[in-house]
């Protein structure tokens, strides 16, 4: 169903009409009733009821407003035009917003790509571009939306692991935009037979499930460790190198290989010690 421009007009003219015509029907009316003119009377009944009728076709529109229109079960169009606006009064009108909406889908339990079990929810932030397909393709194209969008999260969530550990280029945690992205564009897909457009949709929530998350947690302390310790060892072993240098080139003390590797030692155990360390002062031989 393609939506299609309906015909209307400005509400104005069209009310200064029925009012005229009611009006006009009155005063007939009461002319009849002083000349006892049956015709006269049946006449300004029936000119009295079309402009009833004349009026029963106006409407209001506010902005990013529209009314789908349907004569007799058929569609006849679509009217965007904010304002005072009249139609053929015999029109079924429904109106519908353009307005932007937005909803927080609830948090889904869901295996990642590796299996782990995390909670996932997303903001997704839409509007209805095509009222002609809202109306007439999907039942209801609010809770279409909101179940696209979650079979559309869960199909994501099981496309990307976690944590970008064992070789992953992408997960759902450190590639926040590139998941966005992907997200938009697979719910997108699924919504556009009811007419619908994707703002934006980006995750919400993101955690490892309540049963598997104190161990994750400690894996990822013990990824951290691990890490800092790489970086002290690294830092440590440059600057004996540097100390050693230097005690090579300006002859401080000569030192044979077994007092090398002594401070070696002595200083590794310094600069990698997590607790501050108590030297010892030798005071004679």
């Amino acid at each position: 169903m393609q939506e299609r421009q309906g015909r209307t007009a400005s509400g104005w003219g069209m009310l200064f009409l029925g009012v005229l015509v009611g009006l006009g029907s009155v005063a007939g009316f009461v002319c009849g009733l002083a000349f006892h003119s049956i015709a006269l009377l049946v006449s300004m009944i029936l000119l009295f009821f079309i402009g009833l009728l004349v009026l029963g076709g106006l409407f209001m529109l506010e902005p990013n407003q529209a009314v789908v229109m349907l004569l007799f079960g058929q569609y006849a169009g679509t009217e965007k035009t904010a304002g005072f606006r009249w139609a053929n009064p015999f029109y079924t009108k429904r109106k519908i917003s353009l307005r932007v909406r937005n909803f927080d889908s609830e948090k889904i339990k869901v295996n990642d790509k590796k299996g782990n079990p995390i909670d996932i929810s997303a903001v997704v932030v839409w509007r209805v571009t095509e009222t002609a397909q809202a109306t007439f393709d999907v039942e209801d194209f609010r809770d279409y939306v909101i179940v696209q969008s979650e079979s559309a999260l869960r199909h994501l969530a099981t496309s990307y692991a976690y944590d970008d550990t064992e070789g992953e280029s992408h997960s759902l945690r450190s590639s926040l935009d590139e998941v966005n992205d992907t997200l938009q564009r697979e719910i997108q897909e699924r919504v556009k037979t009811a007419g619908v457009e994707v703002v934006e949709a980006r995750i919400n929530h993101l955690a490892y499930a309540s049963e598997i998350a104190s161990a994750m947690l400690q894996r990822q302390q013990a990824e951290a460790i691990i890490d800092a310790r790489q970086k002290i060892v690294d830092g440590a072993v440059g600057m004996v190198q540097m100390a050693l240098s230097q005690l090579a080139e300006t002859n401080v003390v000569a030192m044979d290989d077994h007092e090398k590797a002594r401070l070696v030692g002595n200083l590794m155990v310094v600069l990698c010690s997590d607790k501050a360390t108590q030297p010892i002062v030798q005071a004679g031989d």
